[in-house]
């Protein structure tokens, strides 16, 4: 990976069970941020693109900087496709190598999570396909560095059992949707049912966990 790119100043942390944050399609500037801080919120997921180069309204290593400077930690989370999309080996390949490539043209440290948001598949999709995806997915993003993380959202086709012996990644975050727990693990990241209009911007909330093997979301501190 070729990128020169600025390094965000900070530092790979796991998180503390407990805390309120939130997830956001809208940018987040300095003041926003700064609202958000002082109003109790921990932490802020944002967006990287499926592309390889990040889009108008994704995250930027400007605000990435404005994020962590106001105290709140990051994470950053790839777009999904419209619904009814069909995933494959090679689609999580490309999509993992781009969401690795835009993570580090932002500053984003190697060793923190970076997080598949799995839903929305076409009906009847094969599970066997999905997990090829979701494998090939985590391979990209791993191959680069970082621990890859992923979002179970609606018609993610994968049961409970699946979740946890046939896909290979170890943080899990759970959406607002009725989806299945992940056996023997559980999630580490909890969005709460309703959406939000918080400080002008439209925002998911989220809480965190330690799983049950004791393990949490890793994401990046201001130091």
């Amino acid at each position: 990976m070729n990128t020169k790119t600025q390094q965000l100043s900070g530092k790979v942390t796991k998180a503390l069970t407990g805390l309120k944050g939130f997830d956001s399609d809208t940018i987040i500037n300095k003041d926003t941020a700064n609202k958000f801080k002082k109003d109790g919120y921990s932490f802020c997921f944002r967006y990287l693109s499926r592309e390889k180069g990040q889009q108008d309204g994704d995250l930027s290593f400007q605000e990435a900087n404005d994020i962590l400077n106001s105290g709140l930690a990051l994470s950053a989370v790839q777009h999904v496709s419209s619904p009814g999309w069909i995933p494959t080996g090679s689609l999580g390949t490309t999509y993992g190598e781009n969401a690795a490539y835009n993570a580090a043209s932002i500053g984003l440290p190697k060793g923190m999570n970076i997080w598949c948001d799995l839903e929305g598949i076409a009906k009847g999709t094969d599970s066997n396909t999905v997990i090829a995806y979701c494998n090939a997915w985590y391979d990209a993003v791993y191959k680069a560095g970082y621990i890859p993380g992923i979002y179970i959202g609606a018609n993610a086709i994968l049961n409970s059992q699946q979740l946890y012996w046939d896909i290979k990644f170890q943080h899990f975050w759970k959406s607002m949707s009725n989806v299945p727990c992940v056996a023997n693990r559980g999630y580490q990241l909890i969005q709460s049912s309703q959406p939000n209009h918080i400080n002008g911007i439209s925002i998911d909330e989220d809480i965190t966990h330690n799983d049950y093997k004791g393990d949490s979301v890793l994401w990046l501190v201001k130091e």
